[in-house]
């Protein structure tokens, strides 16, 4: 009977197996490679996002474009990416903010002068104008301080997001009455009382921004008292900051 050395058997078995080394250098740089190409896309869609909010930063503080800054469709692209959270199987940032501020309108929402509602990835709390002022007044009414403390809870649980305040009014005519010499001036003037007041209580300011638009973009029809009222509301919306 002829002898097998188990030797002999080990040094064949490694050579059958010679081609693992090279696969797994193949695997490695086929890995290498995919991670450099997501680095380098994701740089350029970072660089994309910046210089788009700063478009609309632009837009926003040009007198013209203010008023129509809606009607433009500002794509929020970071809704593509899928967080770690995502990865993880943990509740995301935005979900984690959406279910707080649901319970926040539940809490606080005994006449229905409160909803919510995404859109483009930003999170936006629209208030009946009556609930937080008098009319043609930008006094901010004492009941609704508590709402505000509630969203100032928020605000200082969620510092990657920032808030833009939006003041809406109807289309009659401001009373003569009034100091405001019209719907529009009354407008930014109600959200730049709700931002003063955030300020003073905590909230950075370079995380706030205030703008007024009077009639301009009514939510229904001026054509009936209930749907003038519809239209009279504050608007707080809430968006990722890009540069955190």
């Amino acid at each position: 009977m002829k002898e097998t050395k188990i030797s002999d058997t080990l040094i064949n078995n490694d050579d059958d197996f010679d081609w693992l080394v090279t696969y797994a250098d193949l695997v490695t740089l086929l890995l290498v490679f995919f991670v450099l190409l997501y680095s380098i896309s994701s740089n350029i869609q970072t660089r994309f996002i910046s210089a788009l909010q700063t478009i609309k930063s632009q837009m926003e503080n040009n007198s013209f474009f203010a008023q129509h800054i809606d009607m433009f469709d500002f794509p929020d692209y970071r809704d593509q990416f899928i967080s770690l959270e995502e990865v993880t199987g943990l509740i995301s940032r935005q979900d984690s903010l959406i279910r707080d501020v649901n319970r926040f309108i539940t809490q606080n929402n005994d006449n229905n002068d409160l909803t919510t509602f995404v859109r483009m990835g930003k999170i936006i709390i629209r208030i009946d104008g009556s609930y937080l002022f008098e009319q043609s007044s930008a006094e901010i009414n004492k009941g609704f301080i508590p709402v505000l403390l509630r969203l100032l809870d928020i605000m200082r649980a969620y510092p990657d997001y920032i808030l833009n305040i939006k003041g809406h009014t109807d289309d009659e005519p401001i009373s003569s009455t009034s100091k405001y010499g019209s719907n529009w001036e009354l407008s930014s003037a109600r959200a730049t009382e709700v931002l003063k007041y955030l300020i003073k209580n905590g909230v950075e300011p370079e995380r706030l921004t205030a703008t007024g638009y009077g009639s301009t973009i009514p939510l229904v029809s001026n054509s009936s008292p209930e749907n003038r009222a519809k239209n009279r509301r504050v608007e707080f919306v809430l968006e990722k900051d890009v540069y955190q």
